[in-house]
């Protein structure tokens, strides 16, 4: 199975800095790229998804767009179970070893953990995840499940201050490694779908083995 890769370009934004002039810089600065691979049969379901991913001073900034024919937002609390609504992923490795998964449900909701695996993972301090900025076109109150042909985006800044646990990390002339995910456990029709593909025999975003090659360029 080969590993994917992509390179992750500077991106100049127009004043004033804020989210949706990122969003607008990413859309004409950057190039999509699709979650679209289904490594599970048992879970076929395949919704419309893509990002694009830049870098901005010592930020990164990714957008997400999402086609689907059901979208849900339960979940409000910071480093909550995300997973379980319309949630799109972003788990990246700056040493080779340990990852972070940044999740967010469709609303915004932020869960984000470190660590070698799947378990004894730790969850980031509340008062780092809150610098993280992240706005959704579906705003930021929950709903419960609605059904039907939904189009919905999200746009989020990462600063390099989030990555507690590589300090002095900036983006600009690093490979990392990185894989992008589109879920949702409690939809009426659940699905996994990846950007670089996996080769398990069930769902696991946990396995950084599988991880695509990230150039940010200098």
């Amino acid at each position: 199975m080969k590993n994917k890769s992509l390179h992750i370009r500077g991106i100049m934004p127009a004043e004033p800095y804020d989210m949706k002039s990122l969003a607008y810089s990413l859309e004409n600065q950057s190039d999509p790229h699709a979650i679209s691979t289904i490594n599970w049969p048992s879970f076929p379901y395949c919704p419309d998804v893509s990002f694009r991913i830049g870098y901005w001073a010592d930020m990164i900034i990714l957008k997400f767009d999402v086609r689907e024919q059901s979208v849900r937002a339960v979940e409000t609390r910071i480093n909550g179970e995300v997973y379980k609504d319309s949630c799109v992923e972003f788990f990246v490795s700056l040493d080779g070893k340990n990852y972070y998964n940044f999740e967010f449900n469709c609303i915004g909701t932020i869960h984000v953990a470190h660590g070698e695996g799947r378990h004894n993972r730790k969850l980031l301090p509340e008062d780092v995840i809150n610098k993280i900025t992240v706005e959704s076109s579906l705003g930021n109150s929950p709903f419960e499940t609605r059904i039907g042909d939904i189009s919905w985006s999200l746009t989020c800044m990462i600063p390099s201050t989030s990555f507690i646990h590589d300090p002095g990390f900036k983006p600009k002339g690093n490979t990392i490694k990185a894989n992008f995910y589109k879920c949702g456990d409690e939809l009426p029709v659940p699905h996994f779908v990846t950007w670089a593909p996996i080769g398990t025999s069930q769902p696991d975003y946990h396995r950084p083995e599988y991880f695509g090659e990230v150039i940010i360029e200098g």
